[in-house]
């Protein structure tokens, strides 16, 4: 098996089922597997999808214990020499698939890569391609809006929509790693529950001396949030995770670092709470 394709559902059915049938249009001539893991969905339609797609293999977990767990549940049962993590709300445009396999086993120390997202609209999710949080980067995506800028920001706007490149983080939506190199890092930190659990497994590739890519030839659509709602709880997960980011890596070795976002992410917060009210 070349190829396992784990999907981590929460009552997006009908994303879910749109996802599937790109897979099934798209990825004809490769040696693959689909491993659905559905996260206790409150929405129990998803199991209409069984029938429909009998060669996907669906598991279902009684408790919604977060992205990060259901994700490395899955790779257990996974038999693919390369594991794409891919979410529900994403769908493959394109048959190069193959492309970009060979675009990994051509790179030495391959750690993991990413593709050109889009939305609805057909505008580019600049969360594609990122650099590693810092004091510098982080301030600049927490309050400012800089990113048609052409400077190596935390979204990285010196490499173009369309090109290949190296680069530090790319988003969990689309995310291809060699079996063995996920396993080996540890996977996914289970320690988030959802959001930063990307950041985290990127930055850890790139401290064990992996090398991760931007593959801006393929791309994909990205509905983005449809699973979310955006109130605490979501604000509460989201800031809490570059928490837990920055508890990690940054308390003991970078303090000033630490003490700088720290306090950034605490004032944003606020800002964002205030606006739901």
């Amino acid at each position: 098996m070349k190829l396992s394709i784990i999907i981590v559902n929460y009552n997006v059915t009908q994303l879910l089922r749109n996802c599937l049938l790109s897979i099934q249009k798209y990825m004809e001539d490769l040696n693959y597997e689909v491993i659905v893991i559905d996260n206790a969905s409150t929405d129990s339609s998803w199991g209409d999808l069984i029938p429909e797609f009998p060669k996907v293999h669906f598991i279902s977990s009684e408790n919604n214990e977060g992205f990060a767990k259901a994700n490395n549940k899955a790779v257990q049962s996974a038999t693919g020499e390369y594991l794409l993590v891919l979410n529900p709300d994403t769908e493959l445009e394109g048959f190069y698939m193959k492309d970009i396999l060979d675009f990994a086993e051509s790179q030495p120390d391959f750690g993991c890569l990413g593709v050109r997202m889009h939305d609805a609209n057909g505008e580019f999710l600049p969360e594609s391609k990122r650099s590693v949080p810092d004091m510098y980067n982080s301030f600049e995506k927490l309050f400012t809006n800089f990113r048609k800028n052409n400077s190596k920001s935390y979204y990285r706007n010196d490499i173009g929509e369309f090109e290949n490149a190296e680069v530090d983080v790319i988003t969990g939506a689309f995310l291809l790693i060699k079996k063995d190199v996920y396993l080996k890092v540890g996977g996914f930190d289970e320690a988030y529950f959802m959001y930063g659990e990307d950041i985290d497994l990127c930055y850890t590739l790139l401290m064990n001396g992996y090398r991760n890519f931007y593959y801006g030839k393929a791309s994909i659509f990205h509905y983005k949030g449809e699973s979310t709602i955006k109130n605490e709880v979501y604000l509460e997960r989201f800031y809490g995770a570059m928490q837990i980011f920055i508890n990690k890596y940054y308390k003991e070795s970078k303090p000033l670092q630490y003490s700088f976002l720290k306090a950034g992410l605490k004032l944003r917060h606020k800002i964002e709470k205030i606006k739901l009210k």
